[in-house]
């Protein structure tokens, strides 16, 4: 998934300079996870863990953070749940990976 998902952001101009895979960070308590199944409740935690990226990952204080969801299969209510809420989402089709919000879409920064 990370070459695909560097090459679709950087095809939207959006420059990434790290990637990091399997991260866990924990701080007071709070810990933010990877999950492979995809739900609106899982949209609606993620944008909970994003609301404390910078206090659970110092070393994202200072940075524009972006915010994603991505799985194999996304039910159209999520998906539009997750753009909704300025989450890129990223879905298969196909043997590819695909952004899925169109050309109007723009992202929340936290």
């Amino acid at each position: 998934m990370r070459p695909a998902a560097v090459r679709l952001f950087r095809e939207r101009g959006i420059a990434v300079h790290e990637v990091h895979q399997q991260v866990f960070a924990e701080r007071e308590g709070e810990a933010i996870e990877c999950k492979s199944l995809l739900s609106v409740d899982d949209v609606n935690e993620h944008l909970e863990r994003l609301a404390k990226v910078k206090t659970l990952l110092p070393k994202s204080r200072d940075s524009r953070v972006l915010g994603a969801v991505a799985a194999m299969t996304i039910p159209d209510d999520v998906a539009k749940s997750a753009d909704r809420q300025g989450l890129y989402v990223i879905g298969q089709s196909g043997e590819q990976l695909t952004i899925r919000n169109d050309a109007r879409f723009s992202p929340k920064a936290w």
